[in-house]
């Protein structure tokens, strides 16, 4: 077994190390929406009675119409993570995974301890015939790298010439919905999507996600899920919202995006990558930029892969900004 990833939003944890109440901090270390959307009624036989199909039916009808995938239904699931744990029943043993990286570092940890080997990559071209999956966050997190729809099917299909499979993590997709390959998925029996639920709304402890393939995928991934793999509340929650105006939700993160950008600027650090849902920056001295913004209580996300690295996510308001700001403006940087 791989030793645990360390992901952002570990405030308990930095409290402990540095100091403060948990709600003293200003977590900017995920790529979720700051200011959580409204969550509407939830009639209470959702809380009450497991879930019955017609819940289930409507979050993916809904799903199908927000994420553009037509006539095939995504299937939801409790999370990207519950299902990120279920790839490798997907690959025969003894091919190898191909993963676009630096990325999210479940991905890599998935097949290492399920017994796979695995080839981190940064072209198509590396692509090679003993690859039996390749994995795909679009766009990349940290760096926002993005590939075009047109790429990513090319390569699904070149993939497939060697009974390959391409998986697409479309995470944080919702902001960018041109680089979506959902409606691809009919199409491309070889291709997967998933789709993260609880970043774009703010919503991230619903532990709500999507699955978009073709049906024999969709079906495996039922079945090793198991029945009522994901609650009333959160396939309520994810129909109403989905079928709503979400304009509103995206302007907001765009004028969130100008504020920490402006901060970031401002402080004379590069930016080098990112979402609308987060900036990747480079210094020297990264690691010591983290401590010294752990000091003000502030979290951001550091990467042992790229100790010159640090990804700061949105701050809610004009006032996290400002924050921010200050300490920054007294770190004294060389």
């Amino acid at each position: 077994m791989t030793a645990p990833i360390v992901h952002g939003g570990g405030i308990t944890e930095a409290a402990a190390a540095f100091g403060g109440r948990p709600e003293d901090w200003l977590d900017l270390s995920t790529g979720i929406n700051p200011n959580p959307v409204t969550l509407p009624d939830i009639p209470m036989q959702a809380w009450h009675r497991l879930p019955d199909r017609h819940l289930v039916d409507s979050a993916r009808h809904a799903a199908a119409r927000y994420y553009h995938s037509g006539d095939t239904l995504p299937l939801p699931v409790p999370g990207t993570q519950s299902v990120i744990q279920l790839l490798p029943h997907l690959v025969a043993p003894g091919r190898r995974v191909a993963i676009f990286g630096p990325t999210y570092g479940e991905y890599a940890r998935a097949f290492i301890s399920a017994g796979f080997e695995i080839d981190e990559i940064s072209k198509s071209d590396q692509l090679s015939p003993d690859h039996g999956l390749a994995v795909l966050v679009n766009p990349n997190n940290p760096t926002g790298r993005a590939f075009l729809p047109a790429e990513i099917i090319d390569m699904a299909s070149r993939m497939k010439v060697h009974g390959g499979g391409l998986l697409v993590d479309e995470a944080f997709g919702d902001t960018g919905p041109h680089l979506s390959v959902a409606a691809q998925a009919a199409g491309h029996d070889n291709l997967i999507v998933f789709r993260s639920f609880g970043k774009f709304f703010g919503l991230a402890g619903l532990r709500l996600g999507f699955v978009i393939a073709a049906e024999p995928v969709v079906s495996a991934f039922q079945e090793w899920l198991g029945p009522w793999a994901v609650s009333g509340p959160a396939l309520v929650t994810a129909t109403k919202l989905m079928d709503g105006d979400t304009q509103a939700v995206q302007a907001l993160i765009s004028v969130r995006q100008e504020g920490l950008e402006a901060v970031i600027r401002q402080a004379g650090l590069e930016i080098i990558g990112g979402t609308p849902l987060f900036t990747l920056i480079e210094h020297k001295q990264a690691s010591e930029l983290h401590e010294h913004l752990c000091h003000a209580r502030i979290l951001t996300r550091k990467f042992s892969y790229a100790p010159a690295w640090l990804r700061i996510g949105l701050a809610p308001d004009t006032a996290g900004d400002t924050r921010l700001a200050d300490a920054l403006r007294s770190a004294h940087l060389a």
